[in-house]
């Protein structure tokens, strides 16, 4: 789908939704199914329901990949973090690895809205500063980090010591 014909409306939607799924799915540990039947259509009504399913499930099936790419930026272990936070940072990390259609900056204000939507207080700076050293791991040449090593290699520019 070419970015265009993206509706960043129905997007958001679904993130802001997708954030409710993975709260409830954090206090109930519920399957898929479970947590995709909570929402009626009218909630769901101007979601792009196909990205929320595609995150959810992502999400569900890899957090166990997902949580070692933010874990290391974090002041506290991953199951100290409140719910919120938890949500955020596991669904912007998973579209930072997974959907590389969506450009970083994208997936960094878009959660950092909802962090300051329904997080604590100051969580969505916490929020910013963690997605974006994980946009650093996984994304760097899109960010424009990377410099060219002697041998023609590519590297982030934390790798070049």
């Amino acid at each position: 789908m070419s970015r265009s014909s993206i509706n960043v409306w129905a997007r958001r939607r679904a993130r802001r939704t997708l954030l409710q799924a993975l709260y409830a799915w954090q206090m109930t540990d519920a399957d898929f199914d479970e947590i995709v039947q909570q929402f009626t259509p009218d909630q769901l009504k101007g979601a792009d329901t196909d990205y929320l399913h595609e995150c959810l499930r992502g999400v569900m099936d890899r957090v166990t990949m997902l949580d070692p790419l933010f874990e290391p930026y974090l002041d506290r272990r991953v199951d100290e973090l409140d719910y919120v936070e938890r949500a955020i940072l596991r669904a912007g990390s998973h579209e930072l690895k997974d959907r590389l259609d969506v450009p970083v900056r994208v997936v960094i204000d878009e959660w950092v809205e909802l962090a300051k939507r329904f997080g604590a207080q100051d969580s969505f700076r916490y929020v910013n500063g963690v997605l974006d050293r994980v946009a650093r791991d996984l994304r760097s040449a899109e960010l424009g980090d990377t410099v060219t090593t002697d041998d023609g290699a590519e590297r982030g520019r934390r790798d070049r010591g």
